[in-house]
């Protein structure tokens, strides 16, 4: 009897060894299975591991859309401009916040044909701007444009795209509405444009439509407090230097002047943009870099403008109502040259932004920019240049700024593109 209860219990030991290992075995197929499967599945959302985004990834909606590229890389900035039949997101009747002098359908111009252009990379597909998913993304934030005109004229831009899915309320604007700041309620969004173009202490004596009363005075190792004490506040940054240094200047350090660019019957040592270009992009990367707190940064290069027979101030003009194509168009050298510069700082600010733990990015508007000669007001940067007594005045032509909507709101597209990639 006991034998035969003692050959139980071996018997059902034995069965139940079986069946753990069976059991293990079977779980260990399954999760293989799993692996397998993962591996080819493609979900719906995308967990985005940098915690400055927030957004509710039970949303089909928010899903973040990659680029996708044949040989895994894709610069963003090489590429064509190709027809784009669904046209532009907004109009001048449905955004509030287009500045005159680029809202050109309102201003009469006749063509609409610039208006059907997007950019498109060599070697991979970026989706047009989406503004409930970036509305989303930078819940919570604040965006910062630092820089002359062209940045708020990006600003417009965003701000008309933006408006389509929330209307941001200004809450704030200096005594020339250059600087100004919006605020976007529902999503706890702070846009900003901070008016600094040359980003360093400049003392200027020029109106509105560029007619200077006397030389500029810029102080060369002296940071623009105007963007400086703000700088903390900001969670992501664009910030670029530009056309602005190419106008006559008197270049001081230590209080002390150094040279000049541009300044005939002066006295003062003719220097040239390049060397205060430099110093300022310089001290301005190295402010941003050393700074604690580390903002994500853009950093857009220099815009060439399009005037042909001339400047914005001798009788130049852009009538063109087609884009270029790669090759049709070379760079101009005073716009090479600026570029050059900086390129070769940000390559420095990338170097130590590596080690510090910034994240910093080139936004290089350059050559796309270049291609669009058809996107700028032209004479439209006036209402109806051609009525009335106006058909016999002079005209000035703006073929530096971009109509609205206009080849600027492609920018979004591509900032939207490198910040879902990050």
């Amino acid at each position: 009897m006991k034998a035969a209860i003692s050959n139980n219990v071996n018997y059902k030991k034995q069965f139940s060894v079986v069946f753990i290992k069976f059991a293990v075995c079977f779980l260990l197929m399954g999760f293989a299975y799993r692996l397998f499967l993962s591996s080819f599945v493609q979900f719906s959302t995308v967990e985005v591991s940098d915690t400055a985004f927030v957004s509710n990834k039970t949303s089909s909606d928010l899903t973040m859309d990659r680029s996708t590229s044949q040989n895994g890389k894709c610069d963003l900035f090489k590429g064509d401009w190709v027809q784009d039949p669904t046209g532009p997101f907004y109009t001048n009747h449905t955004c509030y916040s287009i500045e005159a002098h680029q809202n050109c359908m309102r201003n009469g111009r006749p063509d609409t044909g610039y208006l059907y252009w997007r950019w498109k990379p060599k070697d991979c597909e970026i989706p047009k701007f989406n503004p409930k998913k970036f509305v989303h993304m930078m819940r919570g934030k604040s965006l910062a444009f630092v820089g002359d005109s062209i940045m708020r004229n990006h600003v417009q831009s965003l701000l008309c795209i933006l408006s389509q899915e929330e209307q941001g309320d200004e809450v704030y604007h200096d005594k020339q509405y250059k600087s100004r700041r919006w605020y976007f309620p529902i999503h706890d969004l702070t846009l900003s444009v901070v008016w600094s173009p040359f980003l360093v202490k400049a003392s200027i004596f020029e109106d509105n439509n560029g007619v200077s009363t006397d030389t500029a005075q810029l102080h060369l190792d002296k940071l623009d407090d105007v963007w400086t004490r703000q700088f903390d506040n900001f969670d992501y940054v664009v910030i670029a230097g530009g056309k602005w240094y190419l106008k006559s200047a008197i270049y001081y350090e230590n209080n002390k002047i150094v040279g000049c660019h541009n300044c005939p019957g002066k006295n003062i040592t003719e220097v040239g943009f390049e060397y205060a270009y430099r110093k300022a992009l310089n001290s301005t990367l190295k402010y941003i870099t050393r700074s604690k707190h580390k903002a994500y940064t853009f950093f857009r290069t220099a815009t060439p403008d399009h005037f042909e027979n001339g400047e914005w101030n001798t009788g130049g003009y852009c009538n063109r109502t087609d884009p270029f194509k790669e090759g049709e168009i070379d760079i101009r050298d005073i716009d090479e040259v600026m570029r050059k510069i900086e390129l070769e700082e940000f390559e420095r600010a990338l170097r130590i932004g590596s080690e510090v733990g910034l994240r910093i990015r080139l936004f290089d508007t350059t050559f796309l920019s270049l291609l669009r000669p058809d996107g700028h007001p032209g004479v439209y940067r006036q209402f109806q240049p051609f009525a009335g007594d106006s058909r016999h005045s002079k005209i000035q032509n703006d073929c530096l700024h971009w109509c609205l909507p206009g080849p600027i709101d492609s920018w979004n597209d591509l900032m939207m593109e490198i910040l879902v990639s990050s």
